[in-house]
């Protein structure tokens, strides 16, 4: 190539294919992390925000809403497995992963519209239209994030590159909760206790990002070949069984169990323990914020640390790491802030050390599985993935709530006795020590280090250039 021609070559952040390195662009990095900006938008608003809305503004039964976020975790339960395994096996011209997307970002748009702003639908707003519409969020959720992460796992098949990705979308999906959790502040300075406001401009941020970030990551790079079948499609019976007798897979499931209880629980009496432990009301949001903004920073120091110790390691260190950090709530002082601030700080460095090597390591137990049974089961890997991420979140919130009620805490009480406050502080600061001690345990020594991968990826390599 001339000189001309190299001045006017695509520059190497911008490329669609790795360079000689197996280094991937970081401009086709960045655009293909960005569709989780739209993914992430709804976690923290159907938690948080509409349960709240659909109860004060429509006056839903509590139990009623109980009963339909309860029966939305069984449906997922059910129907992340099946789409996981129907995306390995869907033939298009379009792509395993990109036909799934693209049909489940249709159906995310149009049931963000009817959860997101129920009274601009004309349609009655009951018991059933909720259940109906978050039935058919969660699914197209799901549509999305499953063969997304698949894919994810598919773009590199490089050990380090694969925490590389996953760091990218982590940055993404933190930017996302920081832009979430910082609307309702907004809103309050102008329409105070405005809960329908609230819910519609973060609604609105999924529906203005979706169509804009769907495109950049279904440009950013080609789907990979896939492996000749050697073997007839399994069953949903025998694939599920396949999921059973990975153990190297349920260990990376029951770690990020783990990490999903510990985070929940601590975001589940966040808020609780800051304004009615510590008596400091006016810190409860901020120091929220503070945490995931630490948490967009830590993201590429993880990745670095798993570059030069390995994904297992560094995950055993981030999770011991937390332990510290939960157990060190033990010793802060009601009313005094300077320790919490600093154990807030680096609760939001350390929190993203788990999912991020945890979801790095999906890729390569699929690996070792496509390569010693020669069928490709990674969108059925990361479905089941998902679904340990949606049940630590619900089992915190069971296990956490009546846990400091038995104590005696009441959140609407005037005044909380010591010892309801104690059990709130001993709650909140051992019960995500316990949990992330146990994901720690769980990888310790795990099989699939940067070595035994390197083999894995070079059989699979031949085993495709024979076919």
């Amino acid at each position: 190539m001339n000189r001309t021609m190299t001045m006017f070559a695509a520059p190497n952040w911008f490329r669609r294919t790795a360079t000689t390195e197996g280094r991937l662009p970081t401009g086709r990095l960045i655009a293909f992390a960005s569709l989780m900006l739209p993914v992430t938008a709804a976690q923290m608003p159907i938690a948080v925000y509409v349960p709240a809305l659909y109860a004060q503004h429509f006056a839903f039964p509590l139990a009623i809403l109980g009963a339909i976020f309860l029966g939305e975790r069984i449906w997922g339960t059910f129907t992340d497995p099946l789409i996981g395994m129907l995306s390995d096996r869907t033939k298009s011209r379009f792509g395993r992963r990109k036909a799934w997307i693209v049909a489940g970002a249709i159906v995310y748009a149009l049931a963000t519209v009817f959860l997101f702003f129920p009274g601009l639908t004309f349609i009655p707003v009951t018991p059933i239209y909720l259940g109906v519409v978050l039935f058919a969020f969660y699914l197209a959720w799901s549509m999305i994030q499953i063969p997304y992460l698949a894919w994810s796992g598919e773009v590199s098949g490089e050990y380090h590159e694969r925490t590389r990705i996953a760091m990218y979308q982590g940055v993404a999906a933190a930017l996302s909760l920081l832009l979430v959790l910082m609307l309702p502040t907004i809103i309050d300075q102008i329409a105070p206790k405005n809960a329908v406001l609230k819910l519609a401009a973060m609604g609105g941020v999924i529906l203005v990002s979706l169509p804009v970030t769907l495109l950049l990551t279904l440009r950013a790079f080609d789907e990979p070949a896939r492996l000749a079948e050697a073997k007839p499609h399994l069953s949903l019976r025998a694939s599920l069984r396949v999921v059973v007798r990975e153990s190297a897979l349920l260990r990376v499931l029951f770690s990020d169990l783990a990490v999903s209880m510990g985070q929940g629980i601590r975001a589940t009496l966040f808020i609780f323990f800051v304004t009615i432990y510590m008596g400091l009301p006016k810190w409860g949001s901020g120091l929220f914020l503070l945490q995931f903004l630490f948490g967009i920073i830590a993201a590429p120091i993880w990745a670095a640390v798993a570059r030069r110790f390995g994904k297992h390691r560094t995950a055993v260190a981030g999770e011991l790491t937390q332990v510290v950090i939960n157990l060190g709530l033990l010793l802060v002082v009601p009313g005094q802030l300077p320790l919490l601030l600093g154990l807030t700080v680096a609760q939001g460095l350390a929190q993203g050390s788990g999912n991020l090597m945890l979801r790095s390591m999906v890729a390569d137990v699929a690996d070792r599985q496509k390569l010693e049974t020669g069928e490709d089961h990674t969108a059925l890997f990361f479905s089941v993935f998902s679904i340990s991420m949606k049940a630590g979140m619900a089992i915190a919130v069971g296990i956490a709530l009546p846990l400091v009620a038995w104590f005696g805490f009441n959140p609407a009480a005037k005044i909380n006795t010591p010892a309801a406050l104690h059990g709130l502080a001993l709650v909140f600061a051992l019960g995500p020590a316990i949990a992330h001690l146990i994901s720690a345990a769980l990888v310790y020594g795990f099989p699939i280090d940067e070595a035994r991968h390197a083999e894995i990826r070079k059989a699979l390599a031949a085993r495709i250039k024979n076919t």
